[in-house]
């Protein structure tokens, strides 16, 4: 079976940081921090539309304008959310250009930008181009304690981890994995088309059996889909980890985030011989990560955000926290 979500490093693991979310057969794709952006093509550029950035070091924030730069031109809502204090940081990072030909027959391309304080998405501060990027009014936001997203196929949650500074850790929950039976589909009478994503999309959201679905000019009942077509799976989780420092309250806040995950990307900074560099910049060791890696009982663990430090032995780090994760 093949998830909704494909992800990917931005960068290499001494590079800055930033994860890539291609979510299979839409239109869509969501990154977690926003590094350098050269890597990726203007094509997946122009297909993200959700942003969560851990927190403005520039390290994981300077792509924005790179972004900016590629979809203030292109119609549509871009949501970005962060930290608190992320939203002056954004309109900062705006201001520093002159927006005098934007106006009403500018392309209609908004940023929505929230923060996540105490636990909660606060309210999305729209900022349009046709409006010179001026903050509108704000717009309330209700989702839950700990979600930043909620969408019919999948969740984002965060969680604020102590690095100096709030620093967000994410995790993406697809709510279930639904992939299609070819041969049975054909049995059906039916062919593969565009119609198949709003049907997973339903069963993603527990739609009744009844529920008529046109597949490509033929009106079935969901609930024989479901039955004869489909296979249908938990979904993946994939949580990301960065800028944390290693103390029993953060450890908690990301074991939780992380249970069970089926890609933990995390940091892993300094070797663990260097615990008190780590101890002292806020930063994880490789132990550590590898060790967080297995009380959370991920399936798999990927390592990034290394010191250059160790540029000249580049496999210690990694080696290091695989180790910390099957107990060696």
């Amino acid at each position: 079976m093949t998830w909704l979500a494909q992800s990917r490093l931005i960068n290499g693991p001494f590079e800055d940081p930033g994860l890539f979310i291609d979510l299979r057969f839409g239109s869509r794709a969501i990154l977690f921090d926003l590094g350098d952006l050269s890597t990726l093509s203007a094509r997946e550029i122009a297909r993200v539309s959700d942003v969560f950035v851990s927190h403005r070091h520039m390290d994981h924030f300077v792509g924005f304008d790179q972004l900016l730069r590629l979809r203030h031109t292109r119609p549509g809502t871009l949501r970005l959310v962060g930290p608190p204090g992320f939203v002056d940081g954004v309109r900062a990072r705006i201001a520093g250009y002159s927006w005098n030909l934007l106006g009403p027959r500018s392309v209609d391309f908004v940023l929505h930008v929230a923060e996540l304080s105490k636990g909660r998405l606060g309210p999305w501060t729209p900022l349009r181009a046709r409006d010179a990027f001026r903050p509108g009014p704000e717009i309330a936001s209700d989702l839950p304690e700990g979600v930043v997203l909620s969408d019919p196929d999948f969740t984002i949650e965060a969680v604020a981890l102590d690095h100096g500074i709030p620093s967000l850790a994410f995790a993406l929950q697809e709510q279930l994995r639904v992939n299609v039976r070819a041969e049975a589909l054909a049995a059906l009478g039916l062919s593969v088309g565009p119609w198949l994503r709003p049907a997973k999309t339903a069963i993603r959201a527990g739609a009744p059996d009844d529920l008529p679905v046109d597949a490509g000019g033929k009106v079935v009942p969901l609930g024989l889909l479901r039955e004869r077509a489909f296979l249908v799976a938990p979904g993946q989780r994939l949580a990301y980890v960065t800028d944390a420092a290693f103390h029993a309250e953060n450890a908690e806040r990301i074991v939780s985030l992380a249970r069970g995950a089926d890609d933990l990307y995390i940091e892993a900074v300094f070797l663990h011989e260097d615990a008190d560099l780590g101890a002292d910049r806020r930063h994880l060791t490789a132990r550590q990560a590898g060790e967080l890696a297995r009380e959370a009982g991920v399936h798999r663990l990927v390592t990034f955000h290394h010191s250059p430090r160790y540029l000249d032995r580049p496999g210690d780090l990694d080696r290091e926290a695989q180790r910390a994760a099957r107990g060696e």
